[in-house]
């Protein structure tokens, strides 16, 4: 299945593609920024993480799925329905009570999340030769550069000026072009492929990972016996999961297609990528905000950078993987990453946002250098009739990563708080009052601080730790087979 060029209007479908991806981009920035203010109204402060993580599990889950459901009914349709479902949950998340409705609401965001992402990436494949693609993958990486630079300005301004609704609601005049530029400009050859869509699988996945995140959430809180139950129903559906997969002609998850040594290793980095960039998003802004005692705008500007860095990295990549060979890039790659952690690592409570912001560019650089090189070996590693499922696969590995990220750090977080506070929690109200720039100038309010900072710096001692991990596995990468015209499955 492919579009053909003669009958695709190519540039207008690429404005498409950067137009629905830039909703999906500057939602990393945007509602990082500006949620500790609506935490602050809504409360449910303990539940924060899980705003990123209902996000991140639907889009995760339904990733996969949405990428073998391009692959037999075709982009066009796929696509338009997730931006619709992106769209739905966005209009009612600006309507949001409660921290329970925000989490239902962005997981609805999460699903039209999980069409967008995947198939707008293979349709550039599908348009773009290899040779050709990396200049397309720059234009791309400059929507994750604008949004990276509007997305916290933006949020500052609306808190500032208008109701956090609308970091929200300004996703639809965007939504809208995006589906009326695929609907108008991209066509498509008859799709001949009929295939089974493996919904057990994805259920099973999903209550799954939902299992894990709420184990590490309990376990955070110190709430060991609610913890250990939850650790036991995610063993229970892990082994139901890979019955299921290995039974289907269909499964959501190809043991054979990860078997594959550069693949395996590949979505194995991506995981872990995943994994630090939720850390940073989700606790960079309340690291300088109430650490460093920085404003929201600053904040947003130090955690800018991560998301500046990404293009900048993705777009050297594009450039050069031709000539400097994919394995030195993903490389040079996976040393940014951990370099930019210790910065964090090293962050102390006179410190300047400044250095925030330095550790942040070197680890989106990082990132946008895996990102890139990722993606074209696993495009250029499978058929065209898999692209879809391959590239969703890698998707799938780094949404994975920052659903499990976003509770695993939350967990991290909550667990410091309660070493540093003695074995108790710290209220809720406190927390609250802390963040909205409400509480008392007095010892309390120092304590707190300082509690806050202790569990911040566990926190990015623990990505320090996971970061490394990933130049683990860029070193186990082949030194032979790792061109874009050579790359074998393994």
């Amino acid at each position: 299945m492919s579009s053909t060029p003669t009958s695709t209007n190519r540039p207008m479908v690429i404005l498409a593609v950067m137009a629905s991806m830039a909703m999906v981009a500057i939602e990393a920035t945007i509602v990082a920024t500006v949620m500790p203010q609506i935490a602050s109204q809504l409360g449910g402060l303990s539940l924060y993480s899980w705003v990123f993580a209902s996000f991140l599990l639907a889009q995760t889950a339904m990733t996969v799925v949405f990428g073998k459901l391009s692959d037999i009914y075709g982009r066009k349709p796929v696509i338009l329905v997730g931006i619709a479902i992106f769209l739905i949950g966005s209009v009612a998340a600006g309507f949001a009570w409660s921290m329970p409705a925000m989490i239902a609401f962005r997981l609805i965001q999460g699903i039209g999340a999980g069409a967008i992402q995947p198939v707008s990436l293979t349709i550039v494949g599908d348009l773009y030769p290899v040779q050709e693609r990396g200049k397309v993958q720059g234009y791309l990486a400059s929507v994750w550069a604008v949004s990276a630079v509007l997305g916290p300005m933006l949020g500052a301004l609306i808190v500032t000026r208008l109701s956090w609704s609308w970091i929200f609601w300004m996703n639809v005049p965007i939504g809208l072009a995006a589906a009326a530029g695929f609907w108008i400009h991209l066509r498509e050859a008859p799709v001949t492929r009929r295939a089974s869509i493996d919904l057990p699988g994805a259920l099973l996945f999903t209550a799954g990972i939902a299992s894990l995140m709420i184990c590490l959430t309990e376990s955070g809180l110190g709430h060991t016996t609610e913890a250990w139950s939850w650790a036991g129903v995610f063993v229970v559906v892990a082994v139901l999961f890979t019955f299921q997969e290995r039974r289907v002609a269909d499964p959501m998850v190809s043991f054979e297609l990860w078997s594959r040594r550069i693949i395996a290793t590949v979505n194995g980095s991506a995981l872990l990528t995943g994994m630090a960039l939720i850390g940073v998003t989700s606790f960079l802004p309340m690291y300088v905000q109430v650490v460093l005692g920085q404003s929201p705008v600053v904040a947003g500007l130090a955690l800018t950078m991560v998301m500046l860095g990404w293009p900048i990295g993705a777009t050297i990549a594009s450039r050069s993987f031709m000539r400097v060979g994919l394995r030195r890039l993903m490389l040079i790659g996976s040393m940014l990453v951990p370099s930019g952690a210790a910065v964090f690592a090293l962050l102390h409570s006179d410190g300047s946002p400044t250095s925030a912001g330095i550790g942040s560019f070197l680890m989106g650089l990082g990132m946008g250098l895996l990102s890139l090189c990722s993606l074209i070996l696993i495009q250029e590693s499978v058929t065209m009739a898999q692209r879809g499922s391959a590239t969703a696969s890698n998707i799938f590995s780094r949404n994975l990563g920052s659903a499990l990220g976003a509770t695993f750090f939350g967990a991290v977080f909550n667990f410091g708080l309660v070493r540093h506070n003695g074995g108790i929690s710290v209220p809720e109200e406190q927390l609250r009052d802390l963040l909205q720039g409400t509480a008392a100038s007095n010892v309390g309010e120092a304590g707190l601080r300082l509690a806050v900072g202790s569990s911040l710096h566990l926190t990015f001692v623990v990505m320090l730790a996971m970061s490394g991990v990933i130049l683990a596995l860029a070193l186990l990468l082949p030194r032979q087979g790792m061109s874009v015209r050579a790359v074998e499955a393994r």
